[in-house]
This record gives C-alpha cells, sequence and structure tokens, in this order.
C-alpha cells in the first residue's frame, strides 16, 4: 500500500522468510496497514482544507473585485465579459466547497469505518490478527527452528572435529620425518591420528542425521507456514481491493476539469490509479517477503584446510631462484577452491589438473603452472600428486 522499497543487498539465506523469525516482516503488515489507513485520512483531511481554503479565497476575491467593478464606468459585452468572471469564481467557490465536504463526511468516514472493522483489536494483544498472525508462524516455525539450532551444533562439531584430525595428521607426518623420534613415540602419535579420524567420522555421521532430520521435516513446516501466510495474503487483498476502490472515488471528486492540459494531468491520474492490481502487489511481497524468496537449504558444509601464509610478506625471491626446478613437473589435481591473494599467487577450482614445478618450502608453499602457462605459488596442502 505504499511505494514498493528497492530489492535487499543482504544475503538472501539469513534475509529469507523461512529463516527464524523472518515472518515478523509480515505480521507487522497488519500493524503498517492501520496506519496506512490513518495516513490517508490525515492526507486527504488536509487536501480538504486546501480545497476549502481556496473556495472561501475564490469568493472573497470574486466579492471585492465585482463591487470595485460595477462602480467602474463600463458597459456592454466588456461589462459582462468582466463580471463572468466572478460569477465563475463563485460557482468554483461553491463546488470546491462541496470536494472538501465530500472528501471529509464521504470518503473519510467511508475510510474510518472500513478501518474500524477490518482491524479488530484483541485485548492486551494488539490487532487479532497480528496477535493470531504472530502466534501461527511461531507454533509452526518453533519445531523448525529447534532442529537448524541442533543442525548448527552438529556443523560446529564436525567442523571441529576436522580440525582436530588435520591437526593429528600434522603431527604424525613430523612425527615420520623425525629420524630421532623413538617407534614407542611415533606408534603414539599415529593411535591419536587414528582416534582423531574415528571421532570425526562419528561426528560426521551425527551431523548427516541432523541434516536428514531437517530436510525431512521441510515439507511440512513450508506446508504449515504456507497455510498461514495465505491467510494474511487474503487479507491484504480485501485490504488492497478496498483502497484502490477508494482512491477511484477520491479521484471522482477532484477530477473536475475540462481544460486539456488539466485533463492530461488528471487522465495519467486515473490510470496509474485503475493500474493497481492486487495479483502484483501480492505477487511483489510475495517474492520479497514471502515463500517466494530465495534461500540456501542447508547442506553439508565440507571443511577447507587453512592456508598457511608466509611469515614475511614478500617472498625470498633469492631463495626461489635457488631452489631445484622439476623437469616436465609433477601433476597434481587442486582438493578446494582458492583465488590468490598476491599477484604471484594461482588461482584454481577444485578437480583442476596443473603441474608443480617447485617442492614446497618450509613455509608450506609449492610453485606450479596452470595450463594457460601462468605459474606462481599456492598451498600445498590444497593439491593432492596425481597417480598416473
Amino acid at each position: 500500500m505504499s511505494t514498493l522499497p528497492r530489492e535487499p543487498h543482504e544475503d538472501s539465506r539469513m534475509q529469507s522468510f523461512w529463516m527464524p523469525g523472518n515472518y515478523e516482516r509480515t505480521v507487522r503488515r497488519t500493524d503498517q496497514s492501520f496506519h496506512a489507513c490513518k495516513d490517508i485520512m490525515a492526507c486527504f483531511n488536509e487536501r480538504a482544507k486546501v480545497e476549502k481554503q481556496y473556495a472561501q479565497q475564490l469568493s472573497e476575491w470574486g466579492s471585492k473585485w465585482k463591487a470595485i467593478v460595477d462602480a467602474r464606468p463600463l458597459y456592454g459585452s466588456l461589462m459582462r465579459a468582466w463580471q463572468c468572471f466572478f460569477s465563475s469564481a463563485e460557482r468554483l467557490s461553491i463546488l470546491h466547497s462541496s470536494i472538501s465536504q465530500s472528501l471529509v463526511t464521504e470518503e473519510g468516514d467511508r475510510v474510518k469505518s472500513w478501518q474500524k472493522d477490518t482491524f479488530p483489536k484483541k485485548i492486551f494483544c494488539g490487532f487479532r490478527e497480528t496477535h493470531e498472525n504472530e502466534t501461527g508462524f511461531a507454533r509452526a516455525q518453533k519445531p523448525w527452528a529447534k532442529r537448524l539450532g541442533k543442525l548448527e551444533k552438529a556443523r560446529g562439531a564436525y567442523h571441529k572435529a576436522c580440525h582436530k584430525e588435520q591437526i593429528a595428521i600434522d603431527r604424525e607426518t613430523q612425527a615420520k620425518e623425525n629420524t630421532e623420534l623413538s617407534p614407542e613415540k611415533l606408534k603414539k602419535i599415529q593411535d591419536a591420528r587414528e582416534k582423531a579420524s574415528e571421532e570425526k567420522d562419528k561426528v560426521r555421521e551425527k551431523y548427516e542425521k541432523v541434516l536428514e532430520d531437517v530436510t525431512s521435516y521441510a515439507p511440512r513446516y513450508m506446508e504449515e507456514m504456507e497455510a498461514i501466510f495465505d491467510q494474511s495474503q487474503e487479507e491484504e487483498r480485501k485490504r488492497i481491493s478496498f483502497l484502490k476502490q477508494a482512491f477511484l472515488s477520491i479521484h471522482r471528486h477532484l477530477d473536475i476539469t475540462n481544460n486539456e492540459s488539466v485533463k492530461t494531468v488528471y487522465s495519467e491520474l486515473h490510470h496509474t490509479l485503475t493500474s493497481i492490481s492486487e495479483a502484483d502487489d501480492l505477487k511483489w511481497w510475495k517474492n520479497n517477503h514471502g515463500p517466494g524468496m530465495p534461500t540456501d537449504w542447508p547442506t553439508i558444509e565440507e571443511w577447507i584446510p587453512p592456508v598457511k601464509k608466509p611469515k614475511n610478506k614478500k617472498r625470498d625471491k633469492k631463495g626461489q631462484k635457488d631452489k631445484p626446478v622439476m623437469i616436465g613437473g609433477v601433476k597434481v589435481r587442486a582438493l578446494y577452491n582458492y583465488v590468490g591473494e598476491e599477484s604471484d599467487e594461482l588461482s584454481f577450482k577444485a578437480g583442476e589438473v596443473f603441474l608443480k614445478v617447485e617442492e614446497e618450502d618450509d613455509q608450506g608453499w609449492c610453485r606450479g603452472m596452470l595450463d594457460g602457462g601462468k605459474d606462481g605459488f599456492y598451498p600445498a596442502n590444497y593439491v593432492e600428486v596425481v597417480v598416473q
């Protein structure tokens, strides 16, 4: 019922109607519609005052100058032409007074009466429609929100377990390279790595079960939420339809002109008013604040190992030149997506195959070359060697 705002730029998933609490925009629409009715009445009451003041000024202007003209030595057609301005002004004054009265007593009372019938109040709870929508949405969303909370905890636990496993794998790798480490100590580190892997698998299994529960509950959740939303849409459709007729009725009072230029103005206004479409308004609301909004339904979020950034922002160019270059290179496959942050870093997508042309340095970086010939650095733990 007001000017449609611009599309939201926030993350679609967080702003989606389906996310916990976001139904409040639809719930608040009832209160906003009530206040919009008050604004409409106040707006056209002011217009009625403008019409009344204009009518009074026309009458005063005509009375003043008619008395002056009557005392002037004019006669015939010239006198009649001049006096015609004043008689026309008096007729316009009566017409605008009638418009002022109609806007207040006819249209104002009509909207006020409709507002009273359309927005029944519930004791201590504001409007009945607001209370019913709030209660219905909250009841339908409570089980869903509870499941989402469990899913978030399960996801956090899974990612934490992945991180612990990676730490254990790194310790095992370092231990194998340490020739001075005793077999007993190495066995202990390997056991810890196996335990971390087993724990990660258990946590992932729990994560998958919670996600399965969320996914299986989604159809019921959508059905219940849409049922309440459709009820709200129907009430809003009735309000839009009534106010459309009210606007057209107000237009009927205001459109009194025969002047072609003024007719054009009122014709454009009439075209705009008759273009009010319940279907288009409801469709917009649905797509921007209802079930039509896009959302990212929960899926498994794989853990991506952190990139080990070099301690020094600028790499040791001299040291890189001294490192031996592999003849022909070794084929490696990207495990994850990576976007280079420096000009001398490569960017690639998971699954992409390219050549490793220099071994890993002490900071965890290798030098590689893409198919297009671009070479640069990349994190060693983001790829695996392609087995021929």
